[in-house]
């Protein structure tokens, strides 16, 4: 523990308590990274932040309960964080949620505005409450998780691809304050887009034991890819779609 690229980094993860989160908290704090959890249900976030802190010994893993569809509260964690912990050096945004359709025609519009908040709202006040703390990081680095779908939208996804499409645009658009910052001799932090098809871990095989999932990205291969976002210079993968599946 504690030698790499990601010792002692202080990394924020925005939607700790899920499947993707509680690896990522492992994954972040093997490395020797301070680890700071939100999540909108307290139980399963002081589960998942228990489990990291208890796997690693000396692990400085916290959790706090944030509503990051309410902006001020968002503004208030990345204070907070940077506060209590003298910087940020990242974010993970690992925020989701899926609704799909038998049909183009028989999309419901209920839905987009659903997903509009999940994917594309707490993408837009994260970004937009840590970008300057980032900026202010030796290696600040702002990681969105999208699906390939955004690239290659099927009929019965609409909704989701274009929400995930539009959180693409958005990191994308945070990755160009990052180049313009950083002026000629390249930006210090990076905003960086990993794409998977879908996500698959334990409990799923263990339901669906005759299961493939092809194509599917393994939550602890998802975190070991986000860690490895901080392996490489900042000019490397700021703006860059990432690929941890086929592209379509």
């Amino acid at each position: 523990m504690g030698n790499g690229a990601l010792n002692g980094a202080v990394i924020a993860v925005a939607g700790a308590g899920g499947p993707a989160g509680r690896a990522t908290l492992l994954r972040l704090a093997e490395a020797g990274a301070v680890v700071v959890g939100s999540d909108n249900d307290p139980e399963r976030l002081a589960e998942a932040v228990d489990t990291a802190r208890y796997a690693y010994g000396g692990a400085t893993v916290v959790g706090d309960t944030v509503d990051l569809l309410d902006r001020e509260s968002t503004l208030d964690w990345a204070t907070r964080v940077e506060k209590d912990f003298g910087r940020v050096d990242g974010l993970v945004h690992l925020v989701g949620g899926w609704r799909g359709s038998e049909t183009f025609a028989k999309t419901n519009l209920d839905d987009w505005d659903l997903l509009e908040l999940l994917l594309i709202r707490t993408v837009q006040h994260t970004s937009l409450a840590f970008h300057e703390a980032l900026q202010r990081s030796d290696r600040g680095r702002y990681v969105l998780i999208s699906a390939a779908g955004a690239s290659k939208p099927t009929a019965g996804n609409a909704a989701y691809a274009a929400a995930k499409a539009a959180a693409e645009a958005w990191t994308l658009a945070m990755a160009d304050y990052f180049r313009k910052a950083g002026g000629a001799e390249g930006p210090t932090s990076a905003a960086a887009i990993l794409i998977v098809k879908a996500l698959v871990h334990d409990a799923m095989r263990a339901e669906r034991p005759n299961a493939k999932f092809a194509g599917f990205t393994d939550v602890k291969e998802l975190a070991e890819a986000i860690a490895g976002v901080w392996e490489r210079p900042a000019a490397e993968v700021n703006g860059k779609r990432l690929w941890l599946t086929e592209k379509p």
